[in-house]
């Protein structure tokens, strides 16, 4: 549309631009829409334009009108993911939750850490009854927002966001609480919920609803802890008569890693991942001589997932492995492997997962000056003879000879645990990683 007849020859587009601006910085709001609306007359899709109207029409109270322009706003810049995220607000507003929740779910799809967005999805999925994609999209807003520095307390949330940000945790809680005590309820049926007590004191701690009991300064676990059990570093070889076995075969485990060492390709990674995990070896790692410091691994299991080709490459090792009371969570244990620390490298004190399952090492080659130290007790491993600790307890390990050492490790379920509790840890621990899997990772707002 052109502009019209009477107005002077330098109501250019650029004036009408300058005279909003201006009276916006002003607070007249009323001249600066005049003169945007002036604008779009010359220039239907100036974005700036638009969004200003749209946020007129959210004042005013009309929804409907305000998505009209931000969806016009929207096709001027395809790719803005805040005018999407605007566009998904004012849907909500107008009551259109399917159009929000594509608006928004595109905004996301361009920038991720957009908190804000993420928690506004988790309201239309509650509003649409999803509950369990509310529960995730929240969580996710959450995570996002505290990687950041954000939403930690009042102060470092907004005030207009507390009441929400308060309700989507307390959704989260409630939801989780629900979800996992569903995953324990067949074996309360079955059991009697007295065997299962102390997977229900597991469970409150997990959800931060009451504070773990910790006996011990120096354990830690960074993900489940298991009360009333006993507490300490090393476990008696005695409660572990079936690890004879392995220590009777250990010339055989013995033979296939050197097959294994003295290839050429030999199929050895890092044990701490791919070398997208630099940073955390860094923190983890350290080298007491020359060469750099090398954690490597031969996997026979690794997050419960069976390496084929390894297992065939050692089959001796391999079936005796299988022969053993193994921890066994889907997608989680067994953790089965050749662990090869190269001269020099010490790994530094940190503490595991979870005192529900303990490490065993069966020693294979160890030259002199090499040790693991578990909850300030130093053990030297002595080759044939089997050690196991709890890993929840800060540990760490050193090689200071010019010699490669490897243990052959694997993880057990802590004795102290009954059947039926293996059985609902194993329940728990698998829908724990079913949940977290479905939450998005956090990132840094753009």
């Amino acid at each position: 549309m052109n502009a019209p007849m009477d107005d002077p020859p330098d109501a250019t587009a650029a004036a009408f631009r300058a005279q909003a601006l201006a009276a916006s910085q002003r607070g007249d709001d009323a001249l600066a829409e005049q003169a945007f609306s002036r604008l779009l007359e010359l220039q239907p899709d100036d974005a700036d334009a638009l969004l200003f109207l749209a946020s007129r029409q959210l004042g005013r109270g009309d929804a409907v009108r305000a998505t009209e322009w931000l969806r016009a706003a929207q096709r001027a810049r395809p790719q803005d993911a805040a005018i999407l995220h605007q566009l998904g607000a004012a849907q909500v507003l107008a009551g259109d939750l399917r159009g929000a929740e594509q608006s928004l779910r595109e905004g996301l799809a361009l920038a991720p850490g957009m908190f804000v967005a993420r928690l506004r999805l988790g309201v239309v999925y509650e509003q649409q009854g999803r509950r369990h994609e509310a529960m995730t999209a929240y969580l996710g807003a959450i995570n996002a927002a505290q990687a950041n520095g954000r939403w930690l307390s009042d102060e470092t949330t907004a005030p207009g966001l507390r009441d929400a940000v308060k309700h989507a945790t307390q959704y989260v809680a409630a939801g989780r609480r629900e979800l996992f005590d569903a995953v324990i309820e067949p074996l309360r049926q079955r059991y009697g919920r007295t065997e299962l007590a102390r997977v229900d004191a597991c469970l409150a701690i997990y959800l931060h609803e009451r504070p773990a009991p910790l006996p011990d300064p120096r354990q830690r676990p960074k993900f489940l802890y298991f009360p009333g059990i006993p507490s300490q570093p090393f476990y008696p070889r005695e409660r572990f008569p079936e690890q004879a076995r392995l220590e009777a075969a250990v010339d055989v485990v013995r033979e296939e890693l050197r097959a294994v060492l003295s290839d050429a390709h030999e199929r050895l990674v890092p044990f701490l991942g791919a070398p997208s995990a630099e940073a955390v070896a860094a923190k983890l790692l350290n080298s007491t001589g020359a060469a750099e410091a090398a954690w490597d691994a031969f996997f026979f299991y690794r997050h419960g997932v069976r390496y084929d080709a390894n297992c065939a490459r050692c089959p001796r090792t391999s079936a005796l492995l299988d022969a053993m009371p193994l921890v066994r969570v889907r997608d989680h244990a067994p953790e089965t492997l050749f662990s090869v620390l190269r001269p020099g490298t010490h790994i530094l004190p940190h503490c595991g997962v979870t005192n529900t399952r303990l490490v065993t090492h069966l020693p294979l080659i160890v030259p002199p000056d090499c040790a693991l130290r578990v909850g300030g007790q130093t053990h030297a491993w002595e080759e044939g003879r089997c050690v196991t600790f709890d890993d929840t307890f800060e540990h760490e390990a050193w090689n200071r000879s010019g010699q490669t050492r490897v243990v052959l490790i694997m993880d057990s379920w802590n004795p102290d645990l009954s059947e039926v509790e293996r059985m609902a840890v194993a329940d728990l621990v698998a829908a724990i990683g079913d949940f977290n899997q479905s939450v998005p990772e956090p990132l840094a707002h753009p």
